[in-house]
């Protein structure tokens, strides 16, 4: 099958290669980050109790996920929190499947609730938050369902949309997306549980010189004075020092909580390790991308992923697919950088898309006609292949935001 694969020189100076780039990631307690995390959360939750009753994924769509902060009286020792956040659940999916009912509110709130058990360690769930689900109905006759999956194999496009991704990582790319890894990895919160999980980093180079500026919610009954605060900051300060001689040669300025005024008594204290506890307002796709990183510097789209069903919505599987194109085209060929843009049109296979281009900066030395038809044929792959990516999905194995 002939697909509509173009591959192409891209002429620009690489991102390594610029004066300035910057690089975000919003930590997994971000407010923004616990709307993607909750939104995804519940439509693997849906998928798997589909496949479980049904033996197929129902239609839904779950990107609709608002957090509305709290607010909390944070204090060395141990503050609390006096109005709980409100998380809504919104969007849409299958509840009336042959006349039967499915709780589909059921799965979403303890899907909701498991995941921000498992995310924010010192959050009480059903204390400090209030979730209510909103989420649309939907019927659906399960003999049409199978008749429509046995005349198309392959799911037709929900939308017509795009998805972009791209390879490798800069250094300063890495370097932010690995620093709040380490900073919430399951080992630094041995070392330092008064250490939240709302954690941002913000990456700067200039030339050879990188800033990373980190925003790290520190819990209030984790640390019983000043002192102990300052304590906290300076092992984030070393732990990230060290990561940075793992990534990069290049001088590296650490700056941690730098709101922080002591003569004035303000530290970034939280009861819960989020401040969604106190006013901070999250929204599902309003953080990282696919790639788990907000980049200014590279081709971006802006679709939220988060939460959409893994079967026929191309703004997820197109960017998730995008970004694997990208990584094994890296991986194989001489690039300094790769870009992938694959393009839907709504009621079409998604094994076909309108187009799926691949745009290279190649190595000194060598070209893209060299390297077309390898490139090319990474992509006819992946797309012969595609619904793998729902499986890769279901099984934990790719990551929204």
């Amino acid at each position: 099958m002939a697909r509509n694969i173009i591959v192409e020189e891209l002429v620009r100076t690489p991102v390594e290669k610029q004066k300035v780039e910057l690089v975000e990631r919003k930590g997994i307690g971000h407010p923004d980050s616990i709307a993607d995390g909750i939104a995804e959360a519940v439509s693997r939750a849906l998928c798997r109790e589909y496949i479980k009753r049904y033996g197929i994924i129902l239609h839904h769509n779950t990107d609709q996920v608002e957090v509305v902060g709290g607010r909390a009286y944070p204090r060395f020792g141990g503050g609390e929190v006096i109005k709980p956040m409100y998380i809504l659940l919104s969007g849409r999916a299958v509840e009336l499947v042959d006349k039967e009912m499915f709780p589909v509110h059921e799965v979403a709130i303890k899907a909701a609730k498991d995941y921000l058990r498992k995310t924010i360690r010192h959050l009480d769930v059903e204390n400090h938050v209030v979730i209510d689900s909103r989420i649309g109905q939907g019927s659906v006759d399960l003999v049409s369902v199978f008749n429509k999956a046995k005349e198309n194999p392959i799911p037709l496009a929900n939308d017509t949309s795009f998805g972009v991704g791209y390879a490798p990582l800069s250094e300063t790319e890495r370097l932010v997306l690995e620093a709040e890894r380490l900073l919430n990895g399951e080992k630094f919160k041995k070392e330092w549980p008064a250490v939240g999980e709302d954690i941002k980093v913000m990456g700067l180079r200039r030339g050879d010189e990188i800033d990373l500026t980190i925003a790290a919610a520190i819990v209030d009954s984790e640390v019983a004075n000043p002192n102990e605060y300052m304590e906290v900051k300076e092992g984030i300060y070393e732990a990230v020092k060290e990561l940075a001689k793992e990534i990069t040669s290049r001088k590296v300025n650490i700056y941690v909580n730098t709101a922080d005024d002591p003569e004035k008594d303000i530290y970034y204290i939280t009861v819960t390790g989020t401040s969604a506890e106190a006013g901070d307002d999250g929204s599902v796709g309003r953080g990282n991308r696919v790639n788990g990183l907000i980049t200014p510097n590279r081709h971006m789209s802006m679709e939220a992923a988060a939460g959409k069903n893994p079967v026929s919505h191309v703004g997820k599987i197109y960017n998730l697919l995008a970004m694997l194109i990208a990584r094994d085209v890296a991986e194989a060929l001489p690039v300094e950088e790769v870009y992938v843009r694959i393009l839907s049109q709504i009621g079409k296979p998604i094994d076909q898309p309108l187009v799926a281009s691949i745009q290279i900066i190649p190595k000194e030395g060598h070209s893209v006609r060299e390297m077309e038809r390898d490139a090319y044929a990474i992509a006819d792959e992946w797309l012969a292949n595609i619904t793998k990516i729902q499986k890769m999905i279901l099984e934990d194995k790719l990551t929204v935001f």
